[in-house]
């Protein structure tokens, strides 16, 4: 079966065991049947005070003791349910953590084993509730139920059906009992599977929040003074070749006018040619 999340680097065992490939949720299983062992071996010693401090306690929870939230599936006695539970755990909680890979499965697994305490620490105050124990196999059933709703399971049924049986009767004996606590747990594990397994897929979009923006807490950009537009003065346009003719001119006629001085004397000008000559050499003291 083509699988589209094997690219995922993440999605390979965490160690191997003698050949044997280990998966997180064989270490979960590891750790919730040490915690069983541990439980037998406070009850038949009569250390039942120690155990507790472990069950979750929304009361509780609610005066501080805020660890009841994380530690109320550490208190496990044996029973066959139990065990099932754990088979449950390796066998489909193996195979969404191969498809999702080991962090989306950490997050799956946590949202499942959290939202419960969570939602009854909200509403603890209304509905105050306690227990211990619950591995939340049923939850990663869904999950695998919705990652393969063909692939046949129990009875050879498909799991899909298998998992829809299985919540639906479940829901029925907690509405039949009037236990609140059990049909809000229920839903809320199964719910979240389904809902997380679906996102993964990608089947599911959360809605965008968008944040009203406050106009104190913007920084408000600080005025910067301009300085004022230059003014372009519009000069007169001088035609760079008239002042090249008249100098060319002016030169020449002091030049005949100095050979003529230099022939004759400066008694030979006439005032007209002593008039030019002297606004020649008014003009060329002005250039210069």
């Amino acid at each position: 079966m083509f699988n589209p999340y094997e690219s995922r680097d993440d999605h390979q065992p965490v160690t191997w065991l003698r050949g044997y490939p280990v998966f997180t949720a064989h270490l979960i299983v590891a750790v919730f049947v040490a915690s069983m062992l541990v439980t037998t071996l406070f009850n038949g010693l009569g250390l039942t005070a120690l155990l507790g401090w472990l069950p979750f306690n929304s009361t509780a929870v609610l005066h501080g003791e805020v660890w009841r939230i994380v530690t109320y599936g550490f208190v496990n006695p044996p029973s066959l349910s139990f065990v099932v539970d754990m088979f449950m755990i390796v066998w489909f909680g193996r195979e969404a953590e191969r498809v999702f890979g080991r962090r989306s499965f950490l997050s799956l697994y946590a949202g499942v084993y959290l939202v419960t305490p969570l939602i009854f620490t909200a509403v603890g105050t209304w509905l105050p509730a306690s227990w211990s124990g619950g591995a939340g196999a049923l939850a990663l059933f869904v999950a695998f139920a919705a990652i393969y709703p063909e692939i046949p399971t129990f009875f050879n049924l498909k799991a899909g059906w298998v998992a829809a049986i299985l919540v639906g009767l479940y829901s029925l004996m907690a509405l039949g009992a009037r236990d609140w606590s059990h049909l809000i747990m229920l839903w809320a594990t199964t719910g979240w599977a389904f809902a997380f397994v679906r996102w993964k897929q990608g089947r599911l979009n959360l809605p965008a929040i968008r944040w009203p923006k406050i106009s104190l807490w913007q920084k408000k950009p600080q005025l910067r003074v301009l300085p004022d537009p230059v003014r372009k003065v519009e000069s007169k346009r001088v035609d760079p070749v008239r002042p090249r003719v008249l100098d060319q001119t002016a030169t020449s006629e002091v030049d005949a006018l100095l050979d003529k001085i230099a022939q004759s004397g400066i008694g030979s000008l006439t005032e007209k040619e002593r008039a030019r000559l002297e606004s020649a050499r008014a003009e060329l003291l002005k250039k210069r």
